[in-house]
């Protein structure tokens, strides 16, 4: 459980990338869910919008927030 870290905001912006990149995989034709998309990944610094690269942007933030966690850890000792 070392990737649920709720006080974390990369964390939380992998949520959000990961999430609605999947609703937007399951809904397609959501208005809304399009400008959601496109404002995370506009907000995340990916050129692309599609949901495929949502989820995998949001599962690199989650991805990358532990490991640097555990470099930092790695050091201090």
């Amino acid at each position: 459980m070392r990737y649920i870290r709720p006080n974390s905001l990369t964390w939380w912006a992998g949520v959000l990338a990961t999430s609605s990149g999947t609703s937007a995989l399951i809904l397609p034709h959501q208005e809304q869910l399009s400008a959601l998309a496109q404002l995370v990944s506009m907000l995340a610094g990916a050129g692309d919008t599609s949901p495929l690269a949502l989820i995998s942007l949001g599962l690199g933030l989650i991805g990358l927030r532990d490991r640097i966690e555990r470099g930092f850890r790695q050091e201090r000792r």
